[in-house]
């Protein structure tokens, strides 16, 4: 650095500390000035908080957004043309559902709607994507250009004329000993910066419409956005109002429990201890092993004479004239109503009850 240029340095500095330390008084701008660079510094900070907070909403998980940052940096190192995508949440529901949809069976009725619902939300992520890209090209890459460019040069000529009213407020005030000369050329420059500064911060204010049609860039590609993800909804809503509307036109199928096994421990001089299942036969016979003992003769004979059978699980009656019962009660059979019903008596009562409950033991005769 030059002489001239220490010197100058040296005005400002000892200007600078008269002003913060001494309370001296520079020259004070005018109100349009200063008016002008507050509405600028204003834009500056709008322009910057913007930038963030819709990458935030366009990305809102911060650990995503910082891996796929260090991504990025590192495919450019690599040369590698293309980055990894930030994962949308879409995406990520899409490939859960779609998982588990074909685990289930595409044949099930929660199944196929998973499928259903996991390819939509997997085209509701790539319609994120498209938003993310439009967003990025004509939103915020606008607006970060404007903030490296324009706002960066206005914020130079403001830290220029800064520079250059120090130095001629010091050498104002040591007029006489600081050449009228030195003194009027630094007066010059101060307001020759004060013009480029005031002119920029102008142009920049007239024409923030450029600011309003990026904004509108923005909604637009929003409104894109949701117009696109609400057609794949009703298309998903209508895909599954038709299977709930097939599940329920077709015909209910009962439950038609199995047979119980029965253990068959052999001979006792052959048995190591365990035991061999096989199934019950249609009508069991009097000395069925879930009893805990044997009939008497005379409850033989009136089985073997009286249609009956035996209950296989608890009835609690819901309607009038239905006979409940429990587990392993013996009930006599009075007559069969249709495929699903027969009539009977236990404990001198009468009444129906379903036929998947009990196993008939002695069938009525036909």
């Amino acid at each position: 650095m030059s002489v001239a240029g220490l010197k100058k340095q040296f005005y400002k500095a000892s200007q600078m500390v008269s002003e913060k330390v001494g309370g001296a008084e520079g020259t004070k701008l005018d109100e349009d000035f200063r008016d002008l660079e507050r509405k600028v510094d204003v834009t500056s900070k709008a322009v910057v908080d913007v930038i963030s907070k819709t990458s935030e909403y366009l990305q809102p998980n911060p650990a995503s957004r910082a891996k796929l940052s260090m991504l990025n940096t590192m495919s450019k190192i690599r040369g590698q043309v293309k980055s990894p995508g930030y994962p949308q949440a879409e995406g990520l529901l899409g490939e859960c559902m779609a998982k588990y949809g074909r685990e289930l069976g595409e044949d099930t009725n929660f199944g196929g709607a998973l499928i259903d619902a996991g390819e939509s939300m997997k085209r509701l992520a790539e319609v994120k994507d498209s938003l993310d890209i439009d967003v990025k090209q004509n939103f915020i890459d606008p607006l970060q250009g404007l903030c490296d460019k324009d706002l960066r040069e206005i914020q130079h000529h403001l830290k220029k004329l800064e520079g250059r009213r120090l130095d001629y407020d010091y050498k104002k005030k040591r007029q006489g000993k600081i050449p009228d000369e030195e003194v009027r050329q630094a007066l010059e420059k101060f307001h020759e910066s004060k013009e480029v500064a005031e002119t920029s911060m102008y142009n920049l204010l007239e024409t923030d419409i450029e600011q309003v049609s990026q904004l509108s860039s923005l909604v637009e590609s929003q409104l894109q956005y949701h117009k696109q993800a609400v057609q794949i909804l009703e298309e998903l809503s209508d895909k599954l109002k038709d299977r709930m509307s097939e599940a329920q036109s077709r015909p209910r199928r009962e439950y038609t429990p199995k047979p119980k096994p029965v253990f068959d421990y052999g001979d006792a001089d052959q048995s190591n201890g365990g035991f061999t299942p096989s199934f019950a036969p249609p009508a069991r016979s009097s000395a069925s092993p879930f009893h805990s003992g044997r009939m008497s003769s005379r409850k033989s004979r009136l089985l073997s004479e009286q249609p009956c059978c035996k209950a296989l699980y608890d009835f609690e009656p819901e309607n009038e004239g239905e006979l409940g019962f429990h587990e392993g009660d013996i009930i006599t059979l009075t007559s069969q109503i249709d495929e699903n019903w027969y009539e009977g008596m236990l404990h001198g009562q009468t009444g129906f009850f379903p036929l998947n409950y009990v196993e008939v033991m002695v069938p009525l005769p036909h």
